[in-house]
């Protein structure tokens, strides 16, 4: 977290939370969400400004309740999320020929376990405790074909990470995702749940 963020919250600790603003796409690419967009439960448009998207990045965080937010100075933001709180890209480093996997931020991802959902996209949980789970970006798949052998009946499989390390995939339901790994994908939907079981209770 930046500097200038812990001084933010030290100085107003009170400042309202924010939901359904701002939302993690299946590709990695933070939008912003106006009302318009709320309303019709679009997407959002994209955030190209680069320090904005290093911000974001560097002041991203998980609450105790597995809601992801980013710490926009004293206010907290919290994220809705298309799949999983991270994307990852795989490629091949040019020098050593070996296979990286970097998150959205641009940070190395050193898988722990892989992970294959009933619609074919590929997830990994990293080695960092809590573990991080992340989806790999769809443009990768093919990259990811060619160190990868799946089960005849394409539900399982290997993935060949290092030449001393071949990960098994997993098999995964994708409505079962947001559970097994202990994320919130909507904080919106959560707060107006709770607020709307708080009415019922005081209408009683």
């Amino acid at each position: 977290m930046d500097d200038i963020v812990r001084q933010a919250l030290a100085k107003w600790p009170n400042v309202p939370h924010c939901t359904g603003w701002l939302l993690f796409d299946r590709r990695g690419n933070w939008r912003m969400r106006d009302e318009a967009a709320q309303a019709a439960g679009a997407l959002g448009e994209p955030i190209r400004h680069t320090a904005l998207l290093g911000f974001i990045n560097r002041n991203y965080e998980a609450d105790d309740e597995g809601q992801w937010f980013f710490q926009n100075g004293p206010q907290r933001v919290y994220v809705e999320l298309v799949y999983t709180p991270f994307v990852v890209r795989l490629a091949t480093d040019d020098a050593t020929g070996k296979l990286t996997l970097t998150d959205q931020a641009g940070a190395a991802f050193e898988p722990a376990a892989a992970y294959l959902d009933d619609e074919g996209g590929i997830l990994f949980t990293d080695k960092s405790s809590p573990a991080r789970i992340a989806v790999l970006h769809d443009h990768d798949l093919d990259l990811f074909s060619e160190h990868a052998e799946l089960a005849g009946d394409g539900r399982s499989g290997q993935f060949l990470w290092r030449d001393d390390l071949v990960l098994t995939l997993e098999p995964v339901r994708k409505a079962e995702v947001e559970k097994r790994f202990g994320f919130v994908g909507s904080p919106a939907a959560r707060a107006a749940a709770e607020a709307a079981s708080d009415s019922d209770k005081s209408a009683r």
